[in-house]
Protein backbone atom coordinates (compact mmCIF):
# COMPACT_ATOMS: atom_id res chain seq x y z
CA UNK A 1 0.00 0.00 0.00
CA UNK A 2 1.27 3.92 -0.96
CA UNK A 3 2.39 5.34 2.02
CA UNK A 4 3.58 9.55 1.89
CA UNK A 5 7.62 9.30 3.04
CA UNK A 6 6.85 10.45 6.54
CA UNK A 7 5.36 6.97 7.16
CA UNK A 8 5.43 4.37 8.36
CA UNK A 9 3.64 5.44 11.75
CA UNK A 10 3.86 3.85 14.73
CA UNK A 11 1.31 4.95 17.37
CA UNK A 12 3.29 6.98 20.35
CA UNK A 13 3.96 5.83 23.49
CA UNK A 14 0.64 7.67 25.15
CA UNK A 15 -1.48 6.16 22.47
CA UNK A 16 -0.58 2.30 22.77
CA UNK A 17 -3.75 0.26 24.11
CA UNK A 18 -3.43 -1.30 27.56
CA UNK A 19 -2.08 -4.42 27.25
CA UNK A 20 -3.05 -6.84 26.55
CA UNK A 21 -4.50 -6.01 22.86
CA UNK A 22 -6.16 -8.02 20.82
CA UNK A 23 -4.21 -7.57 17.65
CA UNK A 24 -3.23 -9.20 14.16
CA UNK A 25 -0.96 -9.01 11.10
CA UNK A 26 -2.45 -8.33 7.67
CA UNK A 27 -2.60 -6.21 4.59
CA UNK A 28 -4.42 -2.98 4.05
CA UNK A 29 -6.14 -2.83 0.52
CA UNK A 30 -6.32 0.40 -1.29
CA UNK A 31 -9.22 2.71 -0.65
CA UNK A 32 -10.77 2.36 -3.87
CA UNK A 33 -10.06 -1.36 -4.49
CA UNK A 34 -11.88 -1.56 -1.10
CA UNK A 35 -14.73 0.12 -2.21
CA UNK A 36 -15.03 -1.37 -5.16
CA UNK A 37 -15.02 -4.75 -3.57
CA UNK A 38 -17.48 -3.81 -1.42
CA UNK A 39 -20.15 -2.73 -3.96
CA UNK A 40 -20.53 -6.45 -4.31
CA UNK A 41 -22.22 -7.10 -0.59
CA UNK A 42 -24.89 -4.33 -0.84
CA UNK A 43 -27.05 -6.78 -2.17
CA UNK A 44 -26.67 -8.88 0.87
CA UNK A 45 -27.55 -6.18 3.37
CA UNK A 46 -30.18 -7.94 6.10
CA UNK A 47 -29.56 -8.38 9.53
CA UNK A 48 -28.18 -12.05 8.88
CA UNK A 49 -25.45 -10.51 7.15
CA UNK A 50 -22.65 -8.67 8.56
CA UNK A 51 -20.76 -6.16 6.00
CA UNK A 52 -17.41 -4.85 6.35
CA UNK A 53 -16.71 -1.48 5.78
CA UNK A 54 -14.75 -0.23 3.04
CA UNK A 55 -12.04 1.08 5.85
CA UNK A 56 -11.63 -2.40 7.55
CA UNK A 57 -11.35 -4.27 4.22
CA UNK A 58 -7.78 -6.34 4.95
CA UNK A 59 -5.93 -9.39 3.81
CA UNK A 60 -5.31 -11.39 6.89
CA UNK A 61 -1.86 -13.06 7.30
CA UNK A 62 -1.23 -13.52 10.86
CA UNK A 63 -5.00 -14.65 12.80
CA UNK A 64 -5.41 -12.41 15.87
CA UNK A 65 -3.23 -12.60 19.47
CA UNK A 66 -3.53 -11.08 22.67
CA UNK A 67 0.21 -9.09 22.67
CA UNK A 68 1.11 -7.76 25.60
CA UNK A 69 3.56 -5.66 24.04
CA UNK A 70 3.42 -3.66 21.05
CA UNK A 71 6.58 -2.33 21.04
CA UNK A 72 8.30 -5.86 21.23
CA UNK A 73 5.64 -6.80 18.81
CA UNK A 74 6.70 -4.35 16.17
CA UNK A 75 10.43 -4.84 16.26
CA UNK A 76 9.89 -8.36 15.57
CA UNK A 77 7.44 -7.35 12.95
CA UNK A 78 10.19 -5.14 10.97
CA UNK A 79 13.06 -7.57 11.43
CA UNK A 80 10.98 -9.51 8.90
CA UNK A 81 9.31 -6.72 6.46
CA UNK A 82 12.65 -5.30 5.73
CA UNK A 83 13.92 -8.94 4.36
CA UNK A 84 11.19 -9.10 1.76
CA UNK A 85 10.17 -7.07 -0.91
CA UNK A 86 7.10 -4.85 -1.75
CA UNK A 87 4.76 -7.19 -4.32
CA UNK A 88 1.76 -7.33 -6.52
CA UNK A 89 -1.62 -8.62 -4.56
CA UNK A 90 -3.97 -9.62 -7.69
CA UNK A 91 -7.73 -10.28 -6.49
CA UNK A 92 -9.12 -12.50 -8.78
CA UNK A 93 -12.72 -13.65 -7.71
CA UNK A 94 -15.86 -12.54 -5.62
CA UNK A 95 -17.43 -15.56 -4.26
CA UNK A 96 -18.25 -17.27 -1.33
CA UNK A 97 -16.05 -19.22 1.01
CA UNK A 98 -14.17 -21.13 2.58
CA UNK A 99 -16.60 -23.87 1.37
CA UNK A 100 -19.12 -23.51 -1.34
CA UNK A 101 -21.53 -25.75 0.19
CA UNK A 102 -21.55 -24.06 3.98
CA UNK A 103 -20.49 -20.44 2.91
CA UNK A 104 -20.03 -18.37 5.95
CA UNK A 105 -18.04 -15.43 3.98
CA UNK A 106 -18.44 -13.68 1.17
CA UNK A 107 -14.54 -13.03 -0.45
CA UNK A 108 -12.29 -12.28 -3.13
CA UNK A 109 -9.77 -14.62 -3.44
CA UNK A 110 -6.37 -13.67 -4.52
CA UNK A 111 -4.05 -15.39 -6.46
CA UNK A 112 -1.78 -17.35 -4.43
CA UNK A 113 2.00 -16.54 -4.98
CA UNK A 114 5.33 -17.92 -3.33
CA UNK A 115 5.96 -14.37 -2.50
CA UNK A 116 3.09 -13.77 -0.04
CA UNK A 117 2.73 -17.31 1.37
CA UNK A 118 6.60 -17.00 2.32
CA UNK A 119 6.17 -13.55 3.92
CA UNK A 120 3.38 -15.04 5.80
CA UNK A 121 5.40 -17.98 7.08
CA UNK A 122 8.01 -15.57 8.39
CA UNK A 123 5.62 -13.23 10.15
CA UNK A 124 3.73 -16.67 12.26
CA UNK A 125 7.75 -17.47 13.44
CA UNK A 126 8.39 -13.83 14.66
CA UNK A 127 5.50 -13.49 16.72
CA UNK A 128 5.16 -17.40 17.78
CA UNK A 129 2.32 -18.00 16.00
CA UNK A 130 1.12 -21.11 14.42
CA UNK A 131 -1.67 -21.60 11.79
CA UNK A 132 -2.13 -25.47 10.33
CA UNK A 133 -4.60 -24.14 8.17
CA UNK A 134 -4.19 -24.27 4.37
CA UNK A 135 -3.16 -20.53 3.22
CA UNK A 136 -5.80 -19.07 1.05
CA UNK A 137 -5.46 -15.71 0.50
CA UNK A 138 -8.56 -13.60 0.85
CA UNK A 139 -10.61 -10.35 1.42
CA UNK A 140 -13.20 -10.72 3.25
CA UNK A 141 -16.24 -8.47 2.56
CA UNK A 142 -19.07 -9.63 4.33
CA UNK A 143 -19.82 -12.17 7.09
CA UNK A 144 -22.82 -14.67 7.26
CA UNK A 145 -24.46 -15.13 10.27
CA UNK A 146 -27.63 -16.42 9.51
CA UNK A 147 -28.37 -19.34 6.85
CA UNK A 148 -25.65 -19.30 4.75
CA UNK A 149 -26.60 -21.60 2.12
CA UNK A 150 -29.87 -19.83 1.74
CA UNK A 151 -28.43 -16.08 1.36
CA UNK A 152 -26.12 -17.70 -1.16
CA UNK A 153 -28.79 -19.36 -3.19
CA UNK A 154 -31.21 -16.11 -2.64
CA UNK A 155 -27.85 -13.84 -4.19
CA UNK A 156 -25.99 -15.96 -6.16
CA UNK A 157 -22.23 -14.27 -6.48
CA UNK A 158 -19.70 -16.03 -8.50
CA UNK A 159 -17.54 -13.81 -10.34
CA UNK A 160 -14.31 -13.02 -12.01
CA UNK A 161 -12.44 -9.82 -11.40
CA UNK A 162 -8.96 -8.01 -11.91
CA UNK A 163 -8.04 -5.82 -9.51
CA UNK A 164 -4.19 -5.25 -8.33
CA UNK A 165 -2.42 -3.30 -5.62
CA UNK A 166 1.08 -2.85 -5.21
CA UNK A 167 2.23 -3.66 -1.72
CA UNK A 168 4.25 -1.75 0.18
CA UNK A 169 3.49 -2.13 3.44
CA UNK A 170 2.52 -4.85 6.61
CA UNK A 171 0.28 -3.50 9.67
CA UNK A 172 -0.26 -4.52 12.51
CA UNK A 173 -3.96 -4.12 13.66
CA UNK A 174 -5.80 -3.61 16.91
CA UNK A 175 -8.66 -5.95 17.05
CA UNK A 176 -11.61 -3.97 18.71
CA UNK A 177 -14.21 -5.97 21.29
CA UNK A 178 -17.06 -5.52 18.68
CA UNK A 179 -14.99 -6.79 15.87
CA UNK A 180 -15.51 -3.49 13.61
CA UNK A 181 -13.56 -0.94 13.08
CA UNK A 182 -10.03 -2.04 13.07
CA UNK A 183 -7.26 0.59 14.47
CA UNK A 184 -3.47 0.48 12.76
CA UNK A 185 -1.05 0.26 15.74
CA UNK A 186 1.64 0.31 13.30
CA UNK A 187 2.39 0.49 9.54
CA UNK A 188 5.78 -1.66 8.67
CA UNK A 189 7.38 -0.94 5.07
CA UNK A 190 8.83 -4.14 2.84
CA UNK A 191 12.65 -4.29 2.31
CA UNK A 192 13.54 -1.51 -0.79
CA UNK A 193 10.52 0.45 -0.66
CA UNK A 194 11.42 1.79 3.11
CA UNK A 195 11.89 5.57 2.81
CA UNK A 196 15.48 6.18 3.36
CA UNK A 197 16.10 8.10 6.87
CA UNK A 198 17.96 11.66 6.51
CA UNK A 199 21.42 11.06 8.73
CA UNK A 200 20.80 14.08 11.70
CA UNK A 201 23.80 15.90 12.60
Amino acid sequence: MCRSPDQPHILSADAQPASPARVFVGLKIAPEIALELTRFAKRLEQPSVRLVAPADVHLTLVPPWDEPSIPEAVDKLRQVTARFAAFQLSLKRVCYGPQRRRPRLLWAECATNEEIARLRSALLNAVDRRDDRSFAPHVTIARLQGNGIAIARSHPIDQPISLRQHVETVELFRSPPGGAGYQVLASLWLGETAPRQTARR
